[in-house]
């Protein structure tokens, strides 16, 4: 292969990009080479390695005592995690290998936590080290947002956007940050199930039927689904015994607010978190004006599709057909505001793996629990100031490399009542994952169609009717 110094693509950056890029890539490396042949998979490493030979190429990094390099065991842990995967705990996500990407997104969410950098022992230029400051505002100019959703339907005689007002935003939590919010849900399921918690914040209902019992955890307040045997009607309840919101989340509530995805005039102060399995939905709902707009649900764990429209038919259990579906990517952040919160109904059709979503939202003062106390903490969030961001020296080569991480194919699908649908920005993502469009303006989740058949073609199995509350205030 041809020396990096001779590469006229590569003479433009510095040794220290060289090597940043080349860390980062070598973090990535499982996923950019997965699907790829063995050959394929050793070209890529060894381009990557030869960014910055002294780091990795002359370097050999071994993983759990294992005498291998990584770069040897690309292709063996991706065989052997396809062959275990029926094995793999409800919650178990791999330890993301820390980077100098990751670790600049860092900010109070690692606060309890030293970050160890390993020290090369050849003797190479000291990387000068990011402040807190510089952290957060590269965090921040690295998060992705969509804005632009629209889907046209006619409602009371009007043709209404029902989609203005929705927001997705990406790269808001590293990797890193994902997996330890993920194993503190996980440590809050077990003490829900040993009864550490508030009476009201965990339920865990019987799985009566396909798409119902879904864990919920709630902080804050207690949201009443339906009307209780005591009488008390769909919404916050008055007294109900729940935990206050973890200091975890309150971290995140602070990014929220600081990163510019919730205003500081809606800073929540209250969330719900919920644990689906396999086969586990959440039906067609406008959430209840108990809380106000906008509010937010964060993914994690999985992706899955969330439908809107302003009649959304139930086709079966965890089986619904809508107007429009947006894929939500792990780490997503997708906020509801406008008419994507009040005209259009969204739905969660059942989620062909584990996942998990957390939503924050801001009660209405005069519907909060009695002898509710707002937190000190979340008060006085000023979000960055955009112009402050453009101060920030970004390395050239991670600033090419961030610029396409999430790239631009998260928009959802569009059917027009003209024809056939179409999709906005989603080409890959759709060849990837075998989907394509037919003439009809619905699209169905059952769950043979997501699992690689057709979306959109017709069904002659028989459904039966599964009636639900489609006001309710369900959580995506």
């Amino acid at each position: 292969m041809e020396p990096v110094e001779d590469d006229p693509f590569l003479r433009k950056y510095q040794p220290s990009d060289l090597k940043i890029a080349s860390e980062f890539l070598t973090t990535w490396l499982p996923f950019l080479s997965r699907d790829l042949c063995s050959d394929c998979v050793h070209v890529l490493s060894h381009r990557i390695r030869s960014l910055h030979p002294e780091y990795s190429s002359t370097k050999t990094e071994t993983v759990a005592g294992d005498d291998k390099p990584v770069s040897d065991l690309v292709v063996e842990d991706m065989d052997s995690e396809a062959a275990g995967d029926d094995h793999i705990n409800a919650f178990e996500t791999a330890t993301p290998k820390m980077s100098w990407a990751d670790m600049t997104q860092e900010d109070g969410l690692s606060d309890e936590e030293e970050e160890e950098v390993s020290k090369d022992s050849r003797k190479t230029p000291a990387k000068r080290k990011l402040s807190r400051n510089e952290r957060e505002q590269y965090g921040f100019v690295n998060v992705k947002r969509m804005k632009v959703f629209s889907c046209f339907e006619k409602v009371k005689g009007r043709r209404v956007d029902i989609l203005e007002g929705l927001e997705l935003h990406t790269g808001v939590f590293s990797a890193a940050e994902q997996k330890r919010i993920v194993d503190y849900v996980c440590e809050l399921q077990e003490k829900g199930r040993k009864g550490e918690l508030q009476e009201r914040t965990f339920t865990a209902p019987h799985k009566w039927m396909r798409g119902k019992g879904r864990v919920t955890i709630q902080f804050g307040c207690c949201y009443n689904y339906a009307t209780d045997k005591a009488g008390n009607p769909p919404g916050i309840l008055q007294h109900g015994a729940v935990d206050p919101i973890p200091s975890l989340f309150k971290v995140i509530i602070r990014r929220l607010v600081g990163w510019h995805v919730l205003p500081p005039t809606c800073v929540p102060d209250s969330c719900i978190v919920n644990i689906y399995d396999e086969g586990d939905c959440i039906p067609p709902h406008i959430d209840n004006h108990d809380f106000l707009r906008p509010f937010c649900t964060v993914s994690f764990l999985s992706e899955c599709d969330i439908l809107f429209g302003s009649n959304l038919k139930i086709e079966g259990p965890g089986e619904f057909s809508g107007s429009y579906s947006l894929l939500l990517l792990v780490g997503s952040v997708l906020v509801l505001k406008g008419n994507g919160a009040d005209v259009a109904k969204h739905c969660v059709p059942a989620v062909p793996k584990k996942r998990i979503s957390i939503t924050f939202r801001k009660m209405d003062e005069s519907k909060r629990p009695v002898g509710f106390t707002p937190e000190p903490y979340l008060e006085g969030i000023k979000p960055l100031p955009y112009e402050s961001t453009t101060k920030l020296s970004t390395p050239p080569a991670v600033a090419a490399i961030s610029s396409s991480r999430w790239g631009n194919d998260q928009n959802g699908t569009k059917y027009n009542s003209g024809g056939g649908g179409h999709r906005e920005g989603r080409k890959h993502h759709e060849s990837r994952r075998g989907y394509h469009h037919s003439e009809s303006r619905d699209w169905s989740s059952s769950s043979n169609r997501r699992r690689g058949s057709s979306r959109h073609s017709p069904s002659t199995a028989y459904r039966p009717k599964v009636h639900s509350n489609n006001t309710s205030s369900d959580n995506v």
